[in-house]
């Protein structure tokens, strides 16, 4: 009876420890998949931030393209150009560029986000109506294929901005450059 009883006890240890463990892997299980959710929806609410500020763009209200910015966001650009750094001196030329360029808009976007990073590629297109940088308008148009990348902070505003057309090519759509030169004031 003793050997009984000791079987069904240790019978019923060794259940109890294996629900505990299958417990314990569910219960991973679900953290992981948690995780995984939440760096989805963390790219889907970054998606969203970036693409709110495209819709503001189309109708070049810089405050409102600007409104999920850090307030020491930087502005790298292609790299061929010191960096533009703090939300201010964006707005500032992002305002000039809208001046000088009126009709400036993108086109067939397509969005892309992996947690932190957003990415944007699609057509740009403008009409060279203002002064820009010190230089007289030609009214010449510009129509090319760019990227834009984006990386967001925890808190969903934009800290830095890349992308990967050389302002040199518009500026030479535009009649502003020769190919082969830089842009003026470029050294």
């Amino acid at each position: 009876m003793k050997k009984s009883l000791l079987l069904v006890a240790s019978t019923a240890i060794l259940f109890a420890a294996c629900q505990s463990n299958a417990n314990k892997t569910a219960e991973g299980t679900d953290n992981k998949m948690s995780d995984s959710t939440r760096m989805e929806n963390k790219a889907e609410r970054n998606k969203k931030i970036i693409m709110a500020s495209y819709d503001a763009m189309g109708s070049h209200n810089v405050n409102d393209m600007l409104k999920d910015c850090s307030a020491d966001c930087v502005d790298y650009g292609d790299g061929s150009m010191p960096p533009i750094k703090g939300k201010d001196s964006i707005a500032k030329m992002l305002n000039t560029m809208m001046s000088a360029f009126p009709d400036y808009k993108g086109s067939d976007l397509k969005y892309v986000a992996d947690g932190d990073w957003v990415m944007v590629w699609g057509d740009w297109s403008g009409t060279w109506k203002g002064d820009f940088m010190g230089m007289k308008p030609t009214n010449k148009s510009f129509k090319m294929k760019d990227v834009d990348i984006f990386k967001l902070n925890d808190a969903g505003q934009i800290v830095e901005h890349h992308n990967v057309q050389s302002p040199n090519m518009m500026m030479m759509q535009v009649g502003a450059a020769m190919p082969g030169k830089m842009m003026p004031g470029k050294k």
